[in-house]
């Protein structure tokens, strides 16, 4: 394989870290400072990228399709949390998954009856369309770029809500103690809210984001979900670093297991049908990757040990 397309793949594992990222983030920090398992944060994704390619559609403006997916994504995200799962927080973890379940076919079917069953397509803003030369000759789309750049930017900007800010040290505090945080005068309730949303407007922007080069289309935030689970579990429950390193982890060997685990195999074998179960294998990848950081920090990478 040559350095360039090495290169090339490299770039597009770290799009799909950075796209992770903004799935698990909000996931890691609803179970972090709620302790809920909400398998509907997939259908919050989704529900961000209609929006998008709705709004886009109907003006034309990829700005104002990004605003509008977190404003939708926001505002089902709130109401969800208010109207469902509220009732939740003191129940076991069973009664939450099968919940949010339910919430996944109530979205897809409702989602369904609005726009249809056929995809829809979000189109690249023409500022952002085409490659861009990057040093050593590496041909790549400027979308993708943006797309890493954009990530890594929310990645900083959160880093800074959570860590520096009286609201991201409110949410700490609620994830250390939340029945101390309520006795202090918090309005438990309000945080869970806004936490919630601000987890789900992350989702609807990664959705619309990823819609632009992707189909929009009833569904697609289940395989994602699947990998940002696997990415907290990796990074750490509760972790907004452990997100970032663990979705570039698992991003990097998602995107270059698949190209290079195939080679591998035939180059060891000398057989084209090698090529195959190296594909089986990278499939795996990222699973065994998890297996491993489980095997040595039970916790995850920066989980907290308790």
């Amino acid at each position: 394989m040559s350095l360039i397309l090495l290169a090339e793949q490299v770039l597009n594992g770290l799009q799909l870290g950075v796209m992770l990222f903004l799935m698990a983030a909000g996931l890691t920090l609803v179970f972090g400072v709620m302790g809920l398992i909400n398998l509907a944060h997939g259908s919050l994704y989704m529900i961000g990228a209609f929006a998008a390619a709705a709004v886009a559609g109907a003006t034309g403006s990829f700005l104002l399709a990004l605003m509008a997916a977190l404003a939708a994504s926001a505002a089902a995200g709130a109401l969800v949390e208010m109207l469902v799962i509220r009732r939740l927080y003191a129940r076991d973890h069973l009664d939450q998954v099968l919940a949010t379940f339910a919430l996944i076919l109530i979205f897809s079917e409702g989602t369904r009856w609005i726009f249809g069953s056929f995809p829809l397509y979000l189109n690249i803003p023409e500022a952002l369309s085409g490659p861009v030369t990057l040093p050593g000759g590496i041909q790549y789309p400027l979308y993708r770029l943006a797309l890493i750049g954009i990530g890594l930017a929310v990645a900083v900007g959160l880093f800074f809500l959570i860590q520096k800010t009286r609201l991201g040290t409110r949410i700490r505090a609620g994830e250390a103690d939340r029945e101390m945080v309520a006795a202090l005068g918090v309005n438990i309730s309000a945080l869970y809210t806004l936490v919630f949303a601000l987890g789900a407007a992350l989702a609807g922007l990664a959705g619309a984001l990823v819609g632009a080069i992707q189909s929009v289309q009833v569904g697609m935030g289940e395989p994602v979900l699947i990998l940002a689970f696997v990415v907290i579990v990796i990074g750490g429950i509760g972790s907004i670093k452990g997100a970032l390193v663990g979705s570039i982890l698992v991003g990097l060997t998602d995107t270059l297991g698949g190209v290079l685990l195939p080679e591998l195999f035939r180059t060891l074998t000398g057989s084209d049908g090698a090529a195959a179960s190296g594909s089986a294998v990278a499939s795996m990848a990222i699973y065994i990757l998890m297996a491993g950081v489980l095997l040595f920090k039970p916790t995850g990478l920066f989980g907290q040990t308790t």
